[in-house]
């Protein structure tokens, strides 16, 4: 290197690619959607090295369990790159991450969510976050901190990811499961609000590569354009397991994600017992059809990829079924008996769809 090199001529973090000023201007942004989402248990504000949740809110308990999981979005974030949609997203994080928790009978506390850029656009990012924070208000927990990190030379200026983690607590007698199930128990499904989080690149390459289908393009069955199908919001159920949870005698819940219904649902069946669910207790919503015919996808493989319009479901004792029903439409939540629990016999699974769904 030549001794002659001008000052200011060398490397830095900006000649880089990472503009240290634009996330200070994203963090302030995104101040007043995080400060919406406080409990009364979380200490100090938005940018220290560490989110602080009081845990002296847990002594009512007589033995915590502190529920955790983490999880992204997955390549749904490419549908709101293209469309330039950003406050949306964040409600699919907190959907797959605190409905994850709130199946073992968990409330939902606090989350943190990691954001990567390939050049911060503080606007950009700030939607995001909006997102993000409306999703816990959902949820009833808090977003105490995160991470945006710009990536420069991995991501294009345009791409991003998110991913996010959170914590749940519940009592040590209340944890739902397998081992509360019995026979003669029911199914009930709760509808999901389309896609949801999984699947989407079974889903974008079929409208796209195989249909050469375009986002803005108007689909009559949808009611909408394709774009705003697919970006739809996934539901966030975990307040109203909740309020199920304290109405009715829930033995389980499934969060119906990658890997279908039926995978999903056998996760929480016991051994020795079987869960059948009839799919002419429902009709999957329009876009499930779509695929299907548009990619030639054969009905088994869009079941283990797709959640055919069930998004959560829960394990109950027959006799509280008609209480559990009432509970989730005074929420505003459809949802309707699906399947039963019986033994299971010598060459079955844990869980399977039977029948054929309605017209």
């Amino acid at each position: 290197m030549s001794e002659s090199t001008s000052a200011g001529s060398g490397a830095s973090y900006a000649s880089a690619g990472v503009d240290i000023e634009a996330g200070d201007r994203a963090v302030e942004l995104m101040k007043e959607w995080v400060k919406k989402t406080q409990r009364p248990e979380v200490l100090g504000g938005l940018g220290g090295f560490a989110g602080l949740f009081d845990a002296s809110a847990l002594k009512r308990y007589e033995r915590p369990l502190l529920a955790s999981a983490t999880d992204g979005v997955g390549t749904k974030v490419d549908i709101a790159r293209q469309m330039g949609v950003y406050d949306t997203i964040g409600h699919d994080l907190v959907a797959m991450v605190m409905d994850d928790i709130v199946v073992c009978g968990a409330e939902p506390l606090f989350m943190t969510d990691y954001i990567c850029v390939g050049k911060v656009h503080p606007e950009r990012v700030a939607a995001i976050v909006k997102g993000i924070a409306e999703g816990c208000v959902l949820a009833g927990c808090a977003l105490v901190g995160g991470e945006t990190a710009e990536h420069p030379g991995l991501l294009g200026p345009d791409d991003f990811d998110v991913a996010g983690a959170g914590t749940g607590v519940v009592e040590y007698d209340r944890l739902l499961g397998a081992d509360r199930i019995r026979t003669g128990d029911a199914v009930i499904a709760m509808a999901s609000s389309g896609l949801h989080s999984n699947g989407y690149s079974l889903v974008r390459h079929v409208v796209f590569d195989r249909a050469g289908m375009t986002l803005d393009q108007r689909v009559e069955e949808l009611g909408r354009t394709l774009g705003e199908e697919l970006l739809e919001p996934t539901k966030i159920y975990s307040l109203d397991c909740l309020a199920l949870t304290r109405t009715t005698d829930v033995h389980a819940y499934s969060h119906i994600t990658g890997g279908g219904l039926a995978a999903n649902l056998a996760r929480v069946i016991p051994d020795g017992l079987h869960a059948t669910v009839d799919r002419s207790t429902w009709t999957p919503g329009a876009i499930f059809d779509l695929v299907g015919k548009a990619g030639q996808v054969e009905r088994l493989e869009l079941e283990k990829t797709l959640n055919m319009g069930v998004g959560m479901m829960a394990v109950v004792p027959a006799d509280s079924v008609d209480v559990a029903l009432t509970t989730l439409a005074d929420r505003g939540v459809e949802a309707w008996v699906a399947g039963e629990l019986t033994e299971r016999g010598a060459h079955t699974t844990g869980a399977e769809l039977v029948g054929t769904y309605a017209n």
